[in-house]
């Protein structure tokens, strides 16, 4: 159900559709659906969105938003990120609340995804 004046949608440039939809179905089940050659969308992820075709990509470091996943095995997503293709940019670090790790995903968007554990050398 929409809720008024709620974030509801977000959408990211993607310099790759076909990797950027592959990764997101390995690394995290996403499901897609295509409207066009240039555009894509999920759904029933936490915030629905789209990626569309672009040459820019959404990072930090240029004043881009950080969209951050919840894990609740911080190591274990970190290594199924790694392994369908995430580059790391930020290893698991502590932080007010818990711990995170920043990744970019093949188009080059970066998303964090941080957890409530303490990494294991500061519990």
């Amino acid at each position: 159900m929409h809720q008024h004046e709620k974030l509801n949608y977000v959408e990211l440039g993607a310099k790759n559709l076909a990797a950027t939809k592959a990764f997101f179905t390995a690394a995290f089940g996403w499901a897609f659906v295509d409207y066009g050659p240039d555009y894509t969308a999920f759904s029933g992820e936490g915030l629905d969105g789209g990626f569309f075709t672009a040459d820019a990509c959404n990072r930090t470091d240029s004043g881009g938003a950080l969209l951050v996943f919840y894990s609740v095995d911080i190591a274990a997503t970190l290594s199924k990120v790694q392994a369908c293709g995430g580059d790391i940019v930020k290893p698991i670090f502590d932080f007010p609340g818990g711990c995170r790790f920043h990744f970019i995903e093949p188009s080059g968007n970066e998303f964090a995804v941080w957890s409530e554990a303490r990494t294991p050398a500061n519990r």
